[in-house]
């Protein structure tokens, strides 16, 4: 299995969220479990459920943020130029305006920040554009068997 490629950042993000899950924010829904469940009858409890459903949804968040960090490394910087992990690529779709070019960070999921949109390198498209140059023109089989052009406009 391949290790998640992660930027410095984003790794000392990821691992200080976990530490806050654990020590700030179940600690503080585990005590309002304790609060809601004094109230009484737990079938009806409406502030009891939304407790418990609220700590499932953050020990899930912590497991999955400790599996990534478990299995990951810090990714390398980024030949200038070439699309590779945590460049930042700019690509227009074959028929499209040169106004509608859109630019996607290529890496993990986790890296986004800011609005920024993130490719994965092992999509279709990600895959076929790591290695590549601004000014190339990849084609790309996706996943459902349609075909697409992208020129690659910049690295950055």
């Amino acid at each position: 299995m391949n290790k998640h490629q992660l930027s410095q950042t984003t790794h000392q993000r990821l691992t200080a969220e976990v530490a806050d899950l654990e020590n700030t924010k179940l600690p503080e829904v585990a005590q309002k479990i304790g609060r809601a469940r004094e109230m009484g009858d737990l079938k009806e409890n409406g502030d009891y459920h939304a407790a418990k459903d609220e700590y499932g949804f953050l020990n899930d968040r912590k497991n999955l943020i400790q599996g990534i960090l478990q299995d990951s490394e810090i990714a390398a910087d980024p030949v200038a130029g070439v699309v590779g992990w945590l460049s930042s690529v700019t690509v227009l779709f074959d028929g499209d305006d040169p106004s509608d070019a859109e630019t996607y960070l290529i890496g993990h999921i986790e890296e986004r920040v800011n609005g920024v949109e993130v490719m994965s390198p092992s999509s279709p498209i990600g895959s076929a554009l790591m290695g590549q140059k601004s000014g190339a023109t990849v084609k790309v089989t996706l996943e459902n068997g349609a075909t697409v052009v992208v020129e690659i406009i910049s690295v950055t």
